[in-house]
């Protein structure tokens, strides 16, 4: 057991220490704040407009944060033959491949908790026609975040520390703090002299759109145990591009009626509905009263899917030629 944590671990500050996972968190979590500064035209639905466009740019961050983290935790390290020297240790196979897709996850975590605390934010920066863009809550989560970076390039040179894991975990702890500063320091006005406030409710989407990317990064990694990045990325997307239109396929086949074709059901079956995971239509229609409890149903129902894919993806692993 103390192996299996121990290859999970460095699993997970591998993926920290790429470029490309602190550039894509930071850029996700930049552009979400961005959402809350132009004016839009939305005939006082804007607010709305702000947070479900930053729950999307969670999503589809995550997306790639899995695609990439995967391909980077187990196809390359089948590549370059790490993944052989480990095994050629007292590690069995499918340990070392439950343990890579524990540190996907985690680092999937970690991505998701920076970009919930951007979509919080925007839930309150954002403004209707009649207010105005929050330059104060701007300028201390941009502060954050240089200051970040600059305590990572502080012990990267003088300590001689990782910049980019540094700079990573320490995004995490200055934007809960710039967040924080932001709640309960600025005041955003709207329309009528009202005061904008963060809506909490958005802790339920967020963890739910959390919930998608582990089954994402089951799949992600499934498919690493045979393909590159590129192929990985592609099927994943059909996988979500499907998984959205599984209702609307599942219905057209007959679903509606009772009468569905066989192959419908099977596909229906097999496919992730992702709209399980998109709450923020409930949001919409003021609805806040069984979030947590069907959270806990999305939960059961992601354990589930994302179980069998590993299950596959370890068959998957068991029978590849690593040598």
């Amino acid at each position: 057991m103390r192996q299996f944590f121990t290859i999970a671990a460095n699993a997970f500050m591998e993926l920290i220490r790429q470029p490309v996972f602190l550039l894509l968190m930071t850029g996700s979590v930049l552009f979400e704040l961005f959402l809350a500064v132009p004016y839009y035209f939305a005939f006082g639905d804007e607010p709305k407009l702000v947070e479900n466009s930053a729950l999307a740019v969670m999503l589809l961050s995550g997306l790639f944060g899995a695609v990439l983290s995967a391909s980077s935790s187990l196809a390359r390290e089948i590549r370059s033959g790490t993944a052989l020297a480990v095994l050629s240790k007292p590690v069995g196979r499918a340990p070392f491949f439950l343990a890579k897709y524990l540190g996907v996850a985690a680092a999937l975590t970690v991505l998701s908790y920076v970009n919930l605390v951007g979509v919080l934010l925007t839930s309150k920066m954002a403004f209707d026609a009649y207010g105005k863009t929050d330059l104060a809550a701007l300028g201390i989560f941009a502060a954050g975040v240089v200051l970040a970076y600059a305590l990572a390039g502080f012990s990267n040179f003088f300590l001689r520390r990782p910049f980019v894991s540094d700079a990573a975990l320490g995004l995490v702890v200055l934007a809960t703090l710039a967040a924080f500063l932001i709640f309960r320091f600025t005041t955003q006005m709207q329309s009528l002299g009202t005061v904008a406030h963060v809506d909490w409710r958005l802790v339920p989407a967020g963890v739910l759109i959390l919930f998608a990317l582990w089954i994402l990064a089951a799949l992600a990694i499934a498919c690493s145990t045979r393909l590159d990045t590129i192929p990985t990325l592609a099927v994943c997307s059909a996988f979500f591009l499907l998984g959205l239109m599984s209702d609307y396929i599942y219905w057209k086949a007959g679903g509606g009626t009772g009468h569905a074709a066989w192959w419908a059901s099977t596909l229906y079956s097999v496919l992730p509905n992702w709209q399980l995971f998109w709450l923020a239509d409930a949001l919409d229609m003021g609805k806040s009263t069984f979030h947590w409890v069907y959270v806990a149903k999305a939960f059961a129902y992601a354990a589930a899917y994302a179980g069998a894919v590993l299950a596959v993806g370890a068959a998957l692993f068991e029978e590849r030629e690593l040598s």
